[in-house]
């Protein structure tokens, strides 16, 4: 039932106060879930960074060559995404009309959230870079795909509009009910994708966050016209109807992410370690893949591309070569050892995230 929320009642009390009638516009419940999650994650960062020196979870450096760069963020605190999770958790609950593409939205975060919470807590615990092994966090992944797609495709009136191939550019559909074999192939592939892409990105101060919040904002917009009936049509999207709602998500993310740079700008005072990163990444692939704007996260999620891709050459080309393409990968460890100042870096990345963005939004109209 879409209809049940904590605070959407209280548009049923506009007729004793007029005002109230604004709890039913997903606009205004987004808005105000932005507001909420930025002021608890700047209300609640300080608390939170104190209690994780308390119990030293700092930061662990991959590598020596790295130590030697960051010899003043050796005591920096790890695992802040907490704060980033619980800010948008509790926004979401508070102002969010909840149905099945909600619900499951959060569920992919929080899962991965405590996959983090276990990678960074190994980290810290046995102060080396390894944390959990790689296959386990591709078993959590793909079981948790797994699990998101059977509720999906369990419910009348949903899996018919999740089981389609969209592709950026086309107004019909590639592939029409996809096999579910090829089609948790294909979503595994993008939230593993994506919440090891965030992961990747997470290596300097701002930097991760500061993109997460462009692609979020973007899919706000996307969320909001994919949900609505005559903007869908008008710009030849499908319509679904319920995912509107994600777009209150994706400005929590928002708004928990600003409240987070605001700690996290250099210098930084906190990271936000696993614990977050993977859990924004799987939040925005799931949430693409819901409104069926998965390939569109090419574009928007440019930098998150970029720095995967970055690895995946610099992998490539050492085992068949012998041969490296970049000093140090991710590819913002290559500038970084180029002796670009990290704020710098940093700045050029929000301004190429902001550009894929805006690249992003244009192709709603380009069909």
């Amino acid at each position: 039932d879409i209809n049940k929320s904590m605070l959407f009642y209280l548009c049923r009390l506009e007729e004793f106060f007029g005002p109230f009638r604004l709890f039913r516009y997903v606009t205004f419940r987004g808005t105000m879930a932005l507001i909420t999650a930025l002021l608890l994650m700047v209300a609640l960062g300080p608390k939170l960074f104190a209690w994780l020196r308390s119990k030293k979870v700092r930061d662990v450096v991959r590598t020596k060559a790295l130590t030697k760069l960051r010899k003043k963020k050796k005591d920096v605190p790890t695992m802040g995404g907490l704060g980033i999770v619980f800010s948008v958790t509790v926004a979401c609950l508070l102002w969010m009309r909840f149905n099945v593409y909600d619900v499951c939205a959060l569920l992919m975060g929080l899962l991965l959230c405590i996959t983090g919470i276990m990678d960074d807590w190994l980290k810290v615990r046995y102060r080396n870079s390894k944390g959990i092994a790689s296959h386990w966090k591709w078993f959590v992944q793909g079981t948790s795909t797994l699990v998101l797609l059977c509720i999906l495709l369990s419910i009348p009136g949903v899996g018919e509009k999740m089981d389609s191939l969209y592709v950026t550019f086309f107004k019909n559909p590639w592939v029409v009910a996809m096999p579910p074999i090829a089609l948790f192939f294909y979503w595994f592939l993008v939230i593993a994708g994506t919440s090891n892409a965030s992961n990747l990105t997470d290596g300097m101060d701002g930097l991760a966050v500061g993109c997460t919040v462009t692609v979020t904002l973007t899919y706000a917009i996307f969320s909001y016209v994919t949900g609505n009936i005559v903007l869908s049509q008008y710009l030849h999207l499908p319509y679904i109807n319920g995912v509107e709602e994600l777009s209150v998500i994706c400005l929590a993310i928002t708004g928990a992410g600003i409240g987070f740079l605001w700690y996290n700008a250099y210098p930084a005072e906190i990271f936000m370690g696993d614990t977050g990163s993977l859990a924004l990444g799987a939040w925005i692939g799931t949430i693409a893949l819901m409104i069926q704007q998965a390939t569109t996260l090419i574009i928007v999620g440019g930098v998150f591309v970029m720095e995967a891709l970055s690895v995946i050459l610099q992998v490539t080309s050492y085992k068949l070569f012998r041969k490296r393409c970049f000093k140090m990968c991710p590819i913002h460890h290559h500038f970084e050892f180029m002796k670009i100042p990290e704020s710098k870096i940093v700045v050029r990345f929000w301004i190429i995230s902001l550009l894929c963005a805006l690249t992003g939004l244009v192709t709603l109209k380009l069909r």
